[in-house]
């Protein structure tokens, strides 16, 4: 039973490195501080979805107002997936040597100065490369986020915490295209971006107050002071009045040696064999998820005769099914893999750093995933065939919230997968996700007009769907090869440390 449930983020429990396996505490923070560092990371990454939901219910009128056609105007979707993928590669590395906190500054820094910017433009051009800033600044916070659980949680908890961040990004699917509809039908358009701006603002005041520093290599397993300039401001007036009351605190952490991000630190993990297999699986189902998303402003307008609001509120069971999925399949992913573990006896230890070489995490993640995306699937054949014949709104609707549960499933369970054969490189193995499924989705939604009009929608969704299913057998190959593979990257891994000076420790793929 706890003594007190007050969220103490910067009070270590015992200082100093955890470096023996199985017999110290992973993290120092208690379950409440993980539960309030796990809340801000999952805001956090709302902001890049949402920026790109909210988006949606104004599209029609955008092209209206800045007189381009619908086709131009979806240029600005692709344009911001294709920096959705490639701003994590720099920003992933660059969180890693300086830390969490510095990057969400960053970030948050530029994402406000193109949100006013976008709100102030005037012209096609602008909008286009404002656009192009916005998701720079915004995408990059799914992978801190995904940094932050790695940073804290064990493999153990992890499928949890994956959960309830992942349930933060979903969101905007949920709520940004609702928001966006009533601020562009009331407000026009202009005020969804000074709506963003405020709603960065209002993060950023309890983000710089409270978060800790959280990155392993910065603080350890969080006792371990950050640099004063790296300090929340409740940890700068602690440790300001135990100074001025004689009491002595531990050392702070080496200054760290920053040096321009290196992306091809996160191109090396996406050619990776068995990480090649599962991010190009997952870009695959983000695209058939982003095309469906994408088209069904234009859709749902020519086919029900829909205003700004209307389509918006259409997002709601399709978000609604995605923040339900992402806790829910959390919970199975702990659940599989404690179940795997008793059958394997492999040790089940609270708060312990575990070394994965013996336990096949491929098996125990990768499970969930087979009837989560055939159910998706086969919910995108039927919403396609609904809106080929003009079936009643209701029924299109209802799918997108099936839509929404499974296909969010199977994200979750390949972004937890990642955090698994990556633990202190998550940062740069989310870049790496979001690198290939970004500039995949990109492509598929430059396309998609095209492949509605020359196959219709019944048959386009369809062919989607199938593509979708194809990557099935890519990831019973993981699961059969994967193991395999995590030991020869771990063995080649160590070869090179012994072979090079000990000036940075990887601990990739054996413990979670």
């Amino acid at each position: 039973m706890e003594k007190s449930t007050t969220i103490d983020l910067e009070t270590p429990q015992n200082h100093g490195e955890n470096t023996e396996v199985g017999t110290v505490d992973y993290s120092v923070f208690t379950h409440n501080q993980k539960r309030f560092i796990v809340f801000i990371a999952s805001w956090a990454g709302f902001f890049s979805p949402v920026s790109s939901q909210i988006y949606f219910p104004a599209l029609n009128t955008l092209a209206e107002d800045l007189h381009v056609s619908n086709s131009l105007i979806n240029l600005t979707l692709t344009s911001y997936m294709i920096f959705q993928g490639l701003s994590p590669m720099f920003i992933g590395d660059f969180a890693d040597k300086a830390g969490r906190r510095p990057a969400y500054i960053l970030c948050f820094t530029i994402y406000i100065a193109a949100n006013i910017g976008l709100a102030l433009q005037n012209d096609y051009a602008a909008l286009f490369v404002l656009r192009c800033l916005q998701s720079a600044g915004s995408s990059t916070t799914i992978a801190l986020s995904s940094g932050v659980v790695s940073d804290v949680a064990t493999v153990a908890e992890r499928g949890s915490y994956m959960g309830f961040v992942t349930a933060g990004s979903l969101l905007g699917p949920s709520v940004g295209p609702v928001i966006g509809g009533l601020l562009a039908q009331y407000l026009g358009w202009r005020a969804i971006f000074w709506f963003l701006t405020i709603f960065a603002g209002a993060f950023l005041v309890p983000f710089l107050i409270f978060f800790p520093e959280t990155a392993r290599g910065i603080v350890g397993d969080g006792s371990i002071p950050p640099q004063k300039w790296n300090m929340s401001l409740i940890s700068y007036l602690k440790t300001r009045k135990a100074r001025a009351e004689g009491i002595e605190s531990p050392a702070s952490s080496k200054k760290q040696k920053l040096s321009f991000p290196n992306p091809f630190k996160t191109l090396a993990i996406v050619f990776q064999k068995d990480t090649s297999i599962i991010l190009l699986s997952n870009a695959i189902l983000f695209a058939g998820f982003y095309d469906v998303s994408a088209t069904i402003p234009s859709i749902y307008k020519d086919l029900y005769g829909l205003d700004d609001l209307q389509i918006g509120l259409c997002y709601i069971p399709f978000g609604l099914g995605a923040t339900i999925a992402s806790i829910l399949n959390g919970k199975f992913l702990d659940f599989n893999y404690r179940r795997l573990a008793k059958q394997l006896n492999f040790p089940l230890v609270k708060n312990r750093t575990v070394d994965l070489r013996s336990f096949p995490i491929e098996k125990a993640r990768l499970q969930i995933a087979f009837p989560l995306l055939t159910i998706g699937s086969m919910s995108i054949v039927a919403f396609g065939w609904c809106l080929n014949y003009g079936v009643h709104l209701a029924a299109p609707t209802t799918i997108l919230f099936v839509m929404g549960l499974s296909l969010t499933g199977s994200f979750n369970t390949v972004s937890t997968l990642l955090v698994d054969l990556y633990p202190t490189q998550a940062a740069k193995a989310t870049a790496a996700n979001n690198f290939v499924r970004c500039l995949l989705g990109a492509g598929a939604t430059a396309v998609v007009d095209l492949m509605l009009s020359s196959m219709g929608r019944g048959w386009c969704f369809t062919f989607v769907a199938l593509v979708m299913l194809c990557t099935s057998p890519l990831l019973l190959i993981v699961i059969w090869q994967g193991p395999k593979w995590r030991e020869e990257r771990r063995l080649k891994e160590h070869s090179k440390k012994l072979d090079s000076p000990p000036h940075e420790t990887s601990e990739n793929v054996k413990s979670g």
